[in-house]
């Protein structure tokens, strides 16, 4: 569908009135621009024409001025790509794959797509994950990942020496792209993707080297005894997807729970931390 956007220019003194009508005559916000224009849109050009016509019925003698342009369509799905490049996480690099990888960064390159699936290396909750698995990942690690999305924390640990890891995820479509994102990066046969609850699965697999947990503070706090349970004796977990608000709220849970902190960084707003379990 080709969507039509109407321009309308009025006194401000009737603005407001004008823009209470738009919003009940066609069912949407109207946007006010800083320089006092409304905006509204129409599904194709004879609606954008025949709704000019009722604006100025509607605007009685304020005489609005009115114009019409086409929108043009935009393929939301891959617009969001638009100015995302490599980040680098010390010696880590996340690439896109729609964008040249740099070729000097010196360190292990992660090349990704998310598609559909969380985790591009964008959102600040996955940077603190990022940032703190570079530096605490052992070689020949074994690494579970609860709630891996795209694949992006297991596949980071693999490349930054880890001898394997597992990631859990309770939306199969995440993990039909985490396996692309695998093969992507030549390293399918170290990251195995399992579908299913984290906290059944956990203490199954272990025990674990590290243990990554990138979700909402109620579900890293419910699987703490979980990832406990799965972890190797003095193993570390990484734990993130928390504001930073949410620290006072889940540094006691953590201690809790037999947990020994061993780092915090914050992004933007977005807080993590890694613990060594007692």
């Amino acid at each position: 569908m080709t969507w039509w956007a109407i321009d309308v220019r009025t006194p401000p003194e009737g603005r407001d009135k004008l823009g209470a009508w738009l919003v009940v005559r066609t069912g949407q916000a109207v946007e006010e621009r800083d320089d006092g224009t409304l905006v509204t849109f129409a599904p194709d050009e004879r609606a954008a024409d025949e709704l000019i016509v009722e604006i100025g019925q509607a605007a009685g003698g304020l005489a609005p001025e009115t114009s019409r342009r086409r929108i043009e369509p935009v393929d939301w799905s891959i617009r969001w790509r638009d100015g995302l490049g490599s980040r680098s996480f010390g010696r880590l690099t996340v690439a896109p794959s729609w964008a040249p990888a740099p070729d000097d960064s010196g360190g292990p390159i992660v090349v990704l797509d998310p598609e559909t699936a969380f985790g591009s290396g964008e959102h600040g909750s996955t940077r603190v994950a990022l940032s703190l698995l570079e530096r605490l990942v052992r070689p020949g690690a074994f690494v579970l990942d609860l709630g891996s999305g795209s694949g992006i924390l297991a596949i980071a640990a693999v490349k930054l020496g880890a001898a394997r890891a597992i990631g859990i995820e309770n939306d199969p479509e995440a993990n039909v792209v985490a396996a692309r994102n695998a093969s992507r990066n030549g390293v399918e046969d170290a990251v195995e993707l399992l579908d299913g609850d984290a906290g059944d699965l956990a203490p199954l697999l272990g025990p674990a080297d590290l243990v990554l947990s990138n979700i909402l503070r109620s579900a890293n706090t419910a699987l703490l005894p979980a990832i406990a349970s799965a972890l190797d004796a003095g193993g570390t977990a990484i734990f993130s997807g928390m504001e930073v608000a949410e620290a006072p709220l889940f540094l006691p849970a953590l201690e809790s729970a037999g947990f020994t902190v061993l780092e915090e960084r914050t992004d933007t707003g977005w807080w993590g931390v890694a613990a060594r379990r007692k």
